[in-house]
């Protein structure tokens, strides 16, 4: 018996990965998100291998992970992906409190966000 197999959210030709918990703001998580949308994923690699920020090591790894979910679950071409959607979203915020001068206090809070990486198969046009 069991649990009725889900409807696919995406289309045929597109994969999807999250990375859930990057400890950095959404704000500072989309500047890299911008990098990569709407170009080919060879590039989008490029762009994040040398880019000097420190999230887009994680992007990157979502990037990895989206390509492989192509490629082993969907079985698209490798070599003809583009990054359809790159978006962010809020995740936790941990909250702390700092002394601060006459018995106050300070709130600090340390944000985490998500990102959603959706890679598209495209033919290419001769």
């Amino acid at each position: 018996m069991g649990q009725k197999k889900n409807p696919r959210r995406l289309e045929d030709n597109q994969a999807m990965a999250k990375g859930r918990l990057i400890k950095t703001s959404p704000q500072k998580l989309n500047l890299i998100a911008e990098l990569i949308r709407g170009k080919p994923v060879e590039k989008a690699m490029a762009e994040l291998t040398f880019s000097r920020k420190r999230v887009a090591q994680y992007v990157k790894k979502v990037l990895e992970s989206a390509v492989a979910n192509a490629e082993n679950n969907h079985d698209l071409d490798i070599d003809s992906l583009v990054v359809d959607k790159a978006f962010v979203g809020k995740n936790i915020v941990m909250k702390r409190w700092r002394a601060r001068a006459r018995g106050r206090v300070g709130r600090i809070q340390k944000p985490f966000s998500e990102i959603t990486i959706v890679v598209k198969e495209v033919e290419e046009a001769a």
